[in-house]
Protein backbone atom coordinates (compact mmCIF):
# COMPACT_ATOMS: atom_id res chain seq x y z
CA UNK A 1 0.00 0.00 0.00
CA UNK A 2 1.57 3.41 -0.82
CA UNK A 3 2.39 6.12 1.51
CA UNK A 4 -0.99 7.94 0.11
CA UNK A 5 -3.45 5.17 0.29
CA UNK A 6 -2.07 4.86 4.02
CA UNK A 7 -2.47 8.02 5.12
CA UNK A 8 -6.11 8.09 3.70
CA UNK A 9 -6.84 4.74 5.76
CA UNK A 10 -5.84 6.68 8.50
CA UNK A 11 -7.44 9.38 7.64
CA UNK A 12 -10.80 7.34 7.57
CA UNK A 13 -10.47 5.71 10.78
CA UNK A 14 -9.97 8.97 12.92
CA UNK A 15 -12.80 10.33 11.07
CA UNK A 16 -14.93 7.57 11.66
CA UNK A 17 -13.79 7.34 15.52
CA UNK A 18 -14.43 10.84 15.55
CA UNK A 19 -18.26 10.54 14.61
CA UNK A 20 -18.43 7.59 16.80
CA UNK A 21 -17.45 9.47 19.97
CA UNK A 22 -19.79 12.90 18.86
CA UNK A 23 -23.11 9.96 18.53
CA UNK A 24 -21.75 8.74 21.67
CA UNK A 25 -21.92 12.36 23.16
CA UNK A 26 -24.82 13.20 21.61
CA UNK A 27 -26.51 10.43 23.10
CA UNK A 28 -25.19 10.38 26.59
CA UNK A 29 -26.59 13.52 26.33
CA UNK A 30 -30.05 12.72 25.05
CA UNK A 31 -30.11 9.84 27.88
CA UNK A 32 -29.29 12.83 30.83
CA UNK A 33 -32.14 14.85 29.31
CA UNK A 34 -34.67 12.10 29.05
CA UNK A 35 -33.62 11.09 33.14
CA UNK A 36 -34.06 14.53 33.80
CA UNK A 37 -37.42 15.21 32.46
CA UNK A 38 -38.48 11.71 33.53
CA UNK A 39 -38.07 13.09 37.25
CA UNK A 40 -39.88 16.29 36.65
CA UNK A 41 -42.44 14.89 35.03
CA UNK A 42 -43.02 12.47 37.29
CA UNK A 43 -43.03 14.71 40.12
CA UNK A 44 -45.17 17.57 38.10
CA UNK A 45 -47.33 14.55 37.73
CA UNK A 46 -47.40 13.19 41.35
CA UNK A 47 -48.21 17.02 41.92
CA UNK A 48 -51.55 16.59 40.24
CA UNK A 49 -52.15 13.20 41.94
CA UNK A 50 -51.83 15.14 45.53
CA UNK A 51 -53.56 18.15 44.52
CA UNK A 52 -56.77 15.62 43.77
CA UNK A 53 -55.84 13.75 47.07
CA UNK A 54 -56.17 17.11 48.56
CA UNK A 55 -59.73 18.09 47.16
CA UNK A 56 -60.88 14.63 47.60
CA UNK A 57 -60.61 14.46 51.56
CA UNK A 58 -61.74 18.38 51.93
CA UNK A 59 -64.89 17.55 53.22
CA UNK A 60 -64.02 14.51 55.55
CA UNK A 61 -63.83 15.67 59.09
CA UNK A 62 -60.35 15.13 61.47
CA UNK A 63 -60.81 13.72 65.02
CA UNK A 64 -58.31 16.71 66.68
CA UNK A 65 -60.62 15.81 70.56
CA UNK A 66 -58.53 13.85 71.70
CA UNK A 67 -54.87 14.67 73.78
CA UNK A 68 -52.11 15.46 71.29
CA UNK A 69 -48.65 14.56 72.28
CA UNK A 70 -45.92 15.82 70.73
CA UNK A 71 -43.09 14.22 69.60
CA UNK A 72 -39.70 15.04 71.86
CA UNK A 73 -38.17 17.67 69.63
CA UNK A 74 -41.24 18.84 67.61
CA UNK A 75 -41.37 22.41 67.58
CA UNK A 76 -43.25 25.47 64.98
CA UNK A 77 -46.33 26.49 65.83
CA UNK A 78 -48.50 23.93 68.54
CA UNK A 79 -45.05 22.03 68.04
CA UNK A 80 -46.29 20.36 64.79
CA UNK A 81 -43.37 20.19 62.94
CA UNK A 82 -40.01 17.63 63.31
CA UNK A 83 -36.38 19.32 62.40
CA UNK A 84 -33.90 17.87 60.35
CA UNK A 85 -30.61 19.74 60.22
CA UNK A 86 -28.54 22.49 61.87
CA UNK A 87 -31.56 24.83 64.02
CA UNK A 88 -29.24 27.83 63.16
CA UNK A 89 -29.12 26.96 58.96
CA UNK A 90 -30.19 29.88 57.21
CA UNK A 91 -32.54 28.58 55.27
CA UNK A 92 -35.74 26.39 56.19
CA UNK A 93 -37.39 23.65 54.20
CA UNK A 94 -40.77 23.53 55.05
CA UNK A 95 -42.21 19.47 54.08
CA UNK A 96 -45.78 18.80 54.19
CA UNK A 97 -46.21 14.96 53.50
CA UNK A 98 -47.88 11.89 53.55
CA UNK A 99 -46.27 8.02 54.32
CA UNK A 100 -48.92 6.37 52.19
CA UNK A 101 -48.64 9.49 49.53
CA UNK A 102 -46.81 8.40 45.93
CA UNK A 103 -45.89 11.48 45.41
CA UNK A 104 -44.50 12.34 48.50
CA UNK A 105 -42.24 9.26 47.80
CA UNK A 106 -41.74 10.89 44.15
CA UNK A 107 -40.09 13.73 46.00
CA UNK A 108 -37.82 11.93 48.97
CA UNK A 109 -36.96 9.77 46.42
CA UNK A 110 -35.60 11.94 43.73
CA UNK A 111 -34.63 14.81 46.10
CA UNK A 112 -33.22 12.87 49.61
CA UNK A 113 -29.22 12.93 48.58
CA UNK A 114 -29.45 16.82 47.73
CA UNK A 115 -31.44 17.83 50.89
CA UNK A 116 -28.92 15.81 53.04
CA UNK A 117 -25.89 17.21 51.12
CA UNK A 118 -27.90 20.88 52.17
CA UNK A 119 -27.88 19.46 55.92
CA UNK A 120 -24.91 18.53 56.16
CA UNK A 121 -23.03 21.64 54.79
CA UNK A 122 -25.58 23.92 57.26
CA UNK A 123 -26.86 25.40 54.29
CA UNK A 124 -30.27 23.97 54.81
CA UNK A 125 -32.50 22.49 57.78
CA UNK A 126 -35.67 21.00 57.30
CA UNK A 127 -39.45 21.00 59.00
CA UNK A 128 -41.56 17.47 58.38
CA UNK A 129 -45.37 17.81 58.70
CA UNK A 130 -47.23 14.70 58.76
CA UNK A 131 -50.68 14.55 57.31
CA UNK A 132 -53.13 11.90 56.27
CA UNK A 133 -54.95 12.79 52.99
CA UNK A 134 -54.99 8.66 51.94
CA UNK A 135 -56.41 7.24 54.68
CA UNK A 136 -59.00 10.34 54.08
CA UNK A 137 -59.86 9.22 50.69
CA UNK A 138 -59.03 5.74 50.31
CA UNK A 139 -59.75 4.72 54.18
CA UNK A 140 -57.12 2.47 56.28
CA UNK A 141 -55.13 3.96 59.04
CA UNK A 142 -51.19 3.49 57.44
CA UNK A 143 -51.06 7.47 56.57
CA UNK A 144 -52.09 7.54 60.78
CA UNK A 145 -49.99 4.57 61.88
CA UNK A 146 -47.10 4.94 59.95
CA UNK A 147 -46.99 9.12 61.06
CA UNK A 148 -47.45 8.28 64.40
CA UNK A 149 -44.27 5.84 64.28
CA UNK A 150 -42.17 8.36 62.86
CA UNK A 151 -43.00 10.55 65.48
CA UNK A 152 -41.87 7.50 68.32
CA UNK A 153 -38.85 7.12 66.01
CA UNK A 154 -38.38 11.00 66.58
CA UNK A 155 -38.80 10.15 70.50
CA UNK A 156 -35.68 7.65 70.15
CA UNK A 157 -33.10 10.21 67.97
CA UNK A 158 -34.03 8.15 64.52
CA UNK A 159 -36.52 10.18 62.80
CA UNK A 160 -34.58 11.19 59.50
CA UNK A 161 -33.10 7.30 58.89
CA UNK A 162 -37.27 5.63 59.57
CA UNK A 163 -38.53 8.83 57.90
CA UNK A 164 -36.75 7.49 54.80
CA UNK A 165 -36.77 3.73 55.25
CA UNK A 166 -40.51 4.29 55.41
CA UNK A 167 -40.28 5.93 51.84
CA UNK A 168 -38.31 3.57 50.32
CA UNK A 169 -40.92 0.89 51.66
CA UNK A 170 -43.81 2.25 50.96
CA UNK A 171 -46.15 0.32 49.79
CA UNK A 172 -48.78 0.69 46.62
CA UNK A 173 -51.32 3.09 47.42
CA UNK A 174 -54.67 0.88 47.64
CA UNK A 175 -52.38 -1.53 50.02
CA UNK A 176 -52.68 -0.18 53.54
CA UNK A 177 -49.36 -2.35 54.59
CA UNK A 178 -48.68 0.54 56.84
CA UNK A 179 -52.06 0.31 59.28
CA UNK A 180 -50.70 -3.13 60.81
CA UNK A 181 -47.67 -2.04 63.19
CA UNK A 182 -45.60 -5.50 62.88
CA UNK A 183 -45.10 -3.69 59.70
CA UNK A 184 -43.91 -0.56 60.75
CA UNK A 185 -42.03 -2.45 63.36
CA UNK A 186 -40.56 -5.05 60.76
CA UNK A 187 -38.87 -1.60 59.02
CA UNK A 188 -38.00 -0.23 62.08
CA UNK A 189 -35.60 -2.64 62.29
CA UNK A 190 -33.45 -1.38 59.35
CA UNK A 191 -32.26 1.78 61.82
CA UNK A 192 -29.74 0.22 63.45
CA UNK A 193 -30.70 0.36 67.39
CA UNK A 194 -34.34 1.53 66.53
CA UNK A 195 -37.01 -1.55 67.17
CA UNK A 196 -34.78 -2.12 70.63
CA UNK A 197 -34.77 1.30 71.98
CA UNK A 198 -36.63 2.20 75.33
CA UNK A 199 -40.45 2.69 74.57
CA UNK A 200 -40.58 2.61 71.02
CA UNK A 201 -42.69 -0.83 70.38
CA UNK A 202 -44.97 0.75 73.19
CA UNK A 203 -44.76 4.13 71.34
CA UNK A 204 -46.16 2.69 68.01
CA UNK A 205 -48.52 -0.18 69.57
CA UNK A 206 -49.97 2.38 71.26
CA UNK A 207 -51.07 5.35 69.25
CA UNK A 208 -49.32 7.01 71.32
CA UNK A 209 -48.78 10.60 69.27
CA UNK A 210 -51.81 9.72 66.80
CA UNK A 211 -53.53 13.14 68.57
CA UNK A 212 -50.59 15.04 67.46
CA UNK A 213 -50.72 13.74 64.10
CA UNK A 214 -54.33 14.10 63.82
CA UNK A 215 -53.86 17.94 64.97
CA UNK A 216 -51.14 18.37 62.21
CA UNK A 217 -53.71 16.99 59.51
CA UNK A 218 -55.98 19.50 60.94
CA UNK A 219 -53.21 22.25 60.77
CA UNK A 220 -52.53 21.01 56.74
CA UNK A 221 -56.39 21.08 55.90
CA UNK A 222 -56.97 24.99 57.42
CA UNK A 223 -54.00 26.22 55.45
CA UNK A 224 -55.87 24.91 52.59
CA UNK A 225 -52.50 23.77 50.90
CA UNK A 226 -53.41 22.19 47.35
CA UNK A 227 -51.73 18.54 47.83
CA UNK A 228 -48.98 16.68 49.36
CA UNK A 229 -46.07 16.75 49.34
CA UNK A 230 -46.39 20.68 49.93
CA UNK A 231 -42.88 22.09 49.79
CA UNK A 232 -41.54 25.35 50.78
CA UNK A 233 -38.47 26.91 50.71
CA UNK A 234 -38.19 29.40 53.18
CA UNK A 235 -42.43 30.02 53.28
CA UNK A 236 -42.01 30.54 49.68
CA UNK A 237 -43.86 27.19 47.04
CA UNK A 238 -41.37 25.02 45.36
CA UNK A 239 -42.64 22.33 44.69
CA UNK A 240 -42.93 21.29 41.54
CA UNK A 241 -42.02 25.03 40.57
CA UNK A 242 -40.99 28.20 41.86
CA UNK A 243 -42.09 30.88 39.86
CA UNK A 244 -41.40 29.83 36.69
CA UNK A 245 -38.68 27.30 36.96
CA UNK A 246 -38.97 23.57 37.66
CA UNK A 247 -37.67 21.75 40.60
CA UNK A 248 -35.20 20.08 39.88
CA UNK A 249 -31.97 19.14 42.53
CA UNK A 250 -29.86 21.04 40.81
CA UNK A 251 -32.44 24.31 40.89
CA UNK A 252 -33.09 23.32 44.56
CA UNK A 253 -29.37 24.14 44.88
CA UNK A 254 -28.94 26.97 43.22
CA UNK A 255 -32.28 28.73 45.60
CA UNK A 256 -31.05 27.51 48.76
CA UNK A 257 -27.22 29.15 47.57
CA UNK A 258 -28.88 32.70 46.18
CA UNK A 259 -30.80 32.61 49.93
CA UNK A 260 -28.08 31.86 51.89
CA UNK A 261 -25.61 34.02 50.10
CA UNK A 262 -23.81 36.41 52.59
CA UNK A 263 -25.09 34.20 55.29
CA UNK A 264 -23.02 31.44 57.71
CA UNK A 265 -23.78 28.34 57.69
CA UNK A 266 -25.72 26.56 60.47
CA UNK A 267 -23.65 24.67 63.07
CA UNK A 268 -26.10 24.05 66.48
CA UNK A 269 -27.70 20.50 66.20
CA UNK A 270 -30.78 20.04 67.20
CA UNK A 271 -31.77 19.69 70.70
CA UNK A 272 -31.30 15.63 71.78
CA UNK A 273 -34.48 13.57 71.78
CA UNK A 274 -35.62 12.49 75.63
CA UNK A 275 -36.04 8.82 75.89
CA UNK A 276 -39.72 7.58 74.22
CA UNK A 277 -42.35 7.92 77.12
CA UNK A 278 -44.12 5.12 77.90
CA UNK A 279 -47.75 4.71 76.20
CA UNK A 280 -50.87 4.56 77.20
CA UNK A 281 -54.38 3.85 75.56
CA UNK A 282 -54.50 4.61 72.05
CA UNK A 283 -55.15 7.91 71.34
CA UNK A 284 -57.10 7.08 68.35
Amino acid sequence: MSEKNREETRSARERLQQERDEQNVSEKRRRTLIVSAAVVGALGLAAVIGLVAANAGEDKEVDVARPAAAPSGANGKDDLAIPVGASDAPSTLTVWEDFRCPACAQFENAFRSTINKLEKAGKLKVEYHLVTIIDNNMGGSGSLNAANAAACAQDAGEFARYHDVLFKNQPPETEDLFARNSRLLDLAGKVDGLETARGFRQCVEGGLHNGWVNKSAAAFRAGRFSGTPTVLLNGEPVFPKKGSEEITPANLQKWVAAADKGKKPGTVSPSAPSSVPAASAPSA
